[in-house]
């Protein structure tokens, strides 16, 4: 079960609105009221659809060898270079046969819960539950137990990272198996049943609510948007379904928020609308199918909307542009905000990431965008996500510059509280910056000033102010002089780190 530390969540409580009746029709009722609450309360027992539930939900054991690190012996080195009958490389007989330089191994697995969704066998369940040691490969072997305590030996037929979703396939006949639902019309407030193996316990069932719908945990990608509950989901849930009241798979349980790493009531499931398409392909022995732009991406928060003059969670802003992308085809540049795909306004709920990746590959989508303060329309052929490998090597490093004293510094300005030089490749090559960098290397950061507190460090490079490149201090002055006169509170910076990817920071130049 993935989980994370110390996260605190506001839970906005839904207050009763009331008003006054006036005699006319159609007047205002409090939402409680006994002629809009639903007639039947809560359920009298889980008992039988647990019952009928159950055989279907499995348990997930895993095995595999991984390396064991060893204390080096200081005296290995010296007797294997003057000691000849020592074999090359310090691989010396060891009990077995075995060479001691072959390294020793233990062994580790993992618990976790799955379930069956056809009489012939196929799973599904957490690709974290089989993933090999370090994220590499796959386990060695995986066992499926059913609630009988049948045992199979199972066969990995696919799995996805990027959803944190799996395929495997057992021989058997005529087993108990369960059917997708519809999470798209889940709603807050609605009873949900989690079935898994938590701790290794065996078959549990736990009851309780939806919290919260599109429940995102990380801030991007494709798959984050979770369902939230407060049926208790612990570590072993993982891969586990979650029913609603028809006992139709709405979810697929897998992770949780907790400081302690224990259930505290904010369980996250996978909705199965995004799961089922991903199981589909799997089984069929494809690579999932998602949209890709070619595109990095910074949310409007309160730091870079007043820079932009647009209300905060209103779009995003392209920060960097991928070489003969899709994007870049269609002419998307670099600063330029976007704030629909396909007609669907962008908000934290529905990112450009979740729009585009849930968009058929291939299609032509129009993106409503602002450019140097106008709106435009730019309609792109969405393309096919490359796999996670690849998408690391487009993204390149994140090296955090070096500190250390720089020449040629000018006093701190005080509207950024930054000190600034012209870009040398002394400085370039001191910040790790590529040979092609452009732009005015910090030199200086001010302790308390809005550029420290939004996170500048030395040897950040400014390339552009409000999407005007930078060559020279005196460049930086004059833009922050020229956003001041224009009346705007703060300034867009877009910032380069190290081999990074570029970044955008909103700076308040107010004073206050």
């Amino acid at each position: 079960m993935r989980y994370a530390y110390g996260v605190a969540m506001a839970l906005l409580l839904g207050g009763t609105t009331f008003s006054l009746a006036t005699g006319e029709a159609g007047a205002q009722v409090a939402q409680n009221a006994p002629a809009n609450m639903a007639p039947r309360g809560a359920p009298m027992s889980f008992a039988d659809l647990s019952a009928r539930l159950q055989p279907a939900v499995v348990n997930i054991s895993t095995k595999q060898r991984v390396p064991v690190r060893t204390q080096s012996d200081p005296f290995e080195e010296f007797f294997r270079r003057f000691d000849p009958t020592q074999p090359p490389g310090g691989q010396s007989p060891g009990p077995g046969g075995q060479g001691q330089g072959q390294g020793r191994t233990r062994e580790t697995g993992s618990l976790g819960s799955g379930f069956i969704i056809s009489a012939d066998g196929y799973v599904v369940t957490n690709n974290h539950l089989i993933q090999g040691a370090g994220g590499q490969g796959t386990v060695d072997t995986v066992t499926v137990t059913l609630p009988d305590r049948r045992e199979f030996t199972a066969r990995i037929v696919g799995r996805d990272a990027t959803s944190d979703l799996a395929v495997l396939k057992i021989d058997g006949r005529n087993l108990p198996f369960v059917q997708w639902g519809d999470s798209a019309r889940a709603r807050v407030g609605d009873w949900v049943l989690a079935i898994g193996n938590p701790y290794g316990l065996g078959g549990t069932v736990t009851a309780g609510i939806i919290s919260a719908l599109h429940r995102g945990i990380t801030g991007v990608g494709a798959y984050d948007r979770y369902i939230q509950t407060d049926a208790s989901i612990n570590m072993g849930n993982s891969g586990g379904p979650m029913f609603d009241l028809n006992g139709n798979v709405i979810g697929v349980n897998s992770a949780l928020i907790s400081p302690t790493g224990a259930s505290v009531g904010i369980g996250l499931a996978i909705p199965a609308e995004l799961a089922k398409p991903v199981i589909d392909s799997l089984m069929r022995g494809q690579r999932p199918q998602r949209g890709y732009l070619g595109v990095g991406l910074q949310p409007l928060d309160e730091s870079l909307a007043p820079s932009l003059g647009l209300p905060k969670d209103t779009g995003e802003i392209v920060r960097s542009v991928v070489p003969d992308g899709p994007a870049a085809r269609a002419g998307l540049q670099q600063g330029d905000v976007i704030l629909r795909v396909g007609g669907k306004a962008v908000s934290p709920e529905e990112t450009v990431s979740y729009l585009i990746a849930n968009t058929p590959v291939g299609s032509r989508v129009p993106l409503d965008i602002i450019r140097g303060g106008r709106r435009q329309t730019v309609t792109v052929t969405v393309g096919q996500r490359p796999t996670e490998e690849q998408l690391a090597q487009i993204g390149g490093g994140g090296a955090t510059p070096p500190g250390g004293t720089a020449p040629g510094t000018v006093t701190p300005q005080r509207a950024l509280g930054l000190g600034l030089a012209a870009l040398t490749p002394e400085l370039a090559r001191a910040a790790n910056l590529p040979a092609d960098a452009r732009g005015v290397i910090v030199t200086a950061v001010e302790p308390g000033s809005d550029a420290a507190e939004e996170g500048l460090q030395r040897g950040d490079l400014i390339v552009s102010i409000n999407n005007t490149p930078v060559r020279a201090p005196s460049d930086v002055v004059a833009a922050v002089e020229t956003a001041r006169r224009a009346g705007r509170s703060s300034v867009l910076l877009l910032v380069r780190r190290g081999n990074g990817p570029e970044g955008f920071f909103g700076i308040d130049i107010s004073g206050r």
